[in-house]
């Protein structure tokens, strides 16, 4: 484990198990408790990023990209060929970097075909009726059991909803990254209660991923500290979720899970920046078109939520 410069952002590789297992690098966001991801080949090099921030200031709704910076830092230090630009779902917390990314590394961009469902529900939401549109902003929109390849080693797409409706779980070897499904075994779960969210689907989503092989890795997507414990962590397998999860080791009842879940989503606020993030996201990490003052604009609905 290393910390780096960038206001303590704390970075572990997780190495390769041998044949067929990759190289994972995980980059703690500390605004917003969100993990960046390098998953990569150790025979090629080739390496995809996986949700990564671009990192927003709601206070003053201002932009900057420490976080970006650092990631494509270690994928040099590490001599990695960056293939793939990847996002699990649309963040409500965090600005997603994917267009910078694509930019700057010339990969192409991708997330789950589902994002067009998600973009319908929250051009609703903002009355921007023709602001998103997931084929123009993204390269791949990947269909559940879709496949590809990061060099040598082939990824698989499990569908996981529950969080959003479209979120997406990558499954390459023996490493899965599980976005806003699971937390870490000392913490539980991720909440549902999203527009678009459902607790059930998200309980079935859960399973689906902790029916993987035991000793397979999960790389969860947020990491807020179990109380106690001082450094975030951010890996665990799925035999160690099923032992030791509080929300849903082996033996928790489905009906059980569901209102313990629903009761803990209905106290939770919405993350400060939820309405600029989904605005953003839903165009591929892209800001508004400028106005004739050469500045982009935000749209917030007023006494929605």
């Amino acid at each position: 484990m290393s910390t780096s410069k960038l206001q303590q952002r704390v970075v572990r590789h997780s190495a390769s198990r041998g044949a067929g297992s990759p190289d994972v690098w995980g980059v703690y966001e500390p605004d917003t408790g969100s993990i960046q991801y390098i998953c990569a080949d150790p025979t090629t090099k080739k390496a995809a990023l996986i949700d990564v921030a671009w990192n927003f200031d709601p206070q003053h709704y201002r932009f900057s990209t420490e976080s970006m910076d650092q990631v494509l830092d270690l994928v040099r230090e590490n001599g990695l060929t960056v293939e793939w630009v990847l996002d699990t779902h649309p963040h409500a917390d965090h600005v997603m970097a994917s267009a910078h990314l694509k930019e700057r590394t010339g990969a192409p961009n991708a997330i789950g075909d589902k994002v067009h469902e998600i973009a319908a529900l929250w051009a609703e939401i903002y009355n921007l009726p023709d602001a998103f549109d997931p084929a123009r902003d993204f390269d791949r929109l990947f269909a559940v059991g879709e496949t590809f390849r990061i060099g040598e080693l082939e990824v698989r797409v499990m569908l996981s909803p529950g969080h959003t409706l479209g979120s997406i779980t990558y499954v390459c070897g023996d490493a899965a990254f599980t976005h806003d499904t699971l937390m870490q075994p000392d913490v539980g779960t991720a909440r549902a209660d999203f527009p678009g969210g459902n607790t059930e689907q998200l309980w079935d989503s859960i399973q689906d991923i902790l029916a993987l092989p035991a000793e397979t890795r999960l790389f969860v997507g947020h990491d807020y500290r179990a109380e106690g414990r001082d450094e975030p962590t951010w890996e665990a397998t799925v035999v160690e979720h099923k032992a030791k999860n509080p929300h849903v080791k082996d033996g928790t009842r489905r009906e059980d899970w569901i209102k313990r879940r629903d009761e803990r989503d209905a106290t939770l606020p919405p993350p400060d920046c939820i309405l600029a993030a989904l605005q953003v996201n839903l165009r591929g990490g892209r800001l508004p078109p400028a106005e004739d003052d050469g500045r982009a604009y935000l749209k917030l609905p007023v006494n929605r939520f």
